[in-house]
């Protein structure tokens, strides 16, 4: 689903750019939480608690340039809508587990 909805925004040139740069500060935002969360000792189970309340704003901006792109593209509402949340569930599932092997090691990650 994720190569799809990139060849779609690929297709839908004016909605790739406010894909691409909402996808940089939502990732961005991320980085800074789970930076946070390591220095602060967070469980695992805390860290994946704290991560839905995070980012909010840019997970909302990251979302609506990824369902608009679809739309462009001609997805229905709801197929649309589906993509961007499997993708913003995607980066959470992703960052959970950098989170987990970040914790594991006792390492930060890089700037």
């Amino acid at each position: 689903m994720l190569i799809t909805a990139l060849l779609l925004a690929t297709a839908a040139p004016a909605g790739a750019g406010s894909v691409d740069t909402t996808r940089a500060a939502f990732t961005k935002c991320l980085r800074e939480h789970m930076k946070k969360s390591l220095d602060a000792k967070m469980s695992e189970a805390e860290y994946e608690m704290s991560l839905k309340g995070a980012c909010d704003s840019e997970r909302s901006a990251f979302r609506a340039a990824v369902t608009a792109a679809n739309r462009a593209a001609g997805d229905s509402a709801a197929d649309a809508a589906e993509n961007a949340d499997m993708q913003v569930e995607d980066y959470h599932a992703n960052f959970t587990d950098k989170f987990k092997d970040y914790s594991s090691t006792g390492t930060m990650p890089g700037d």
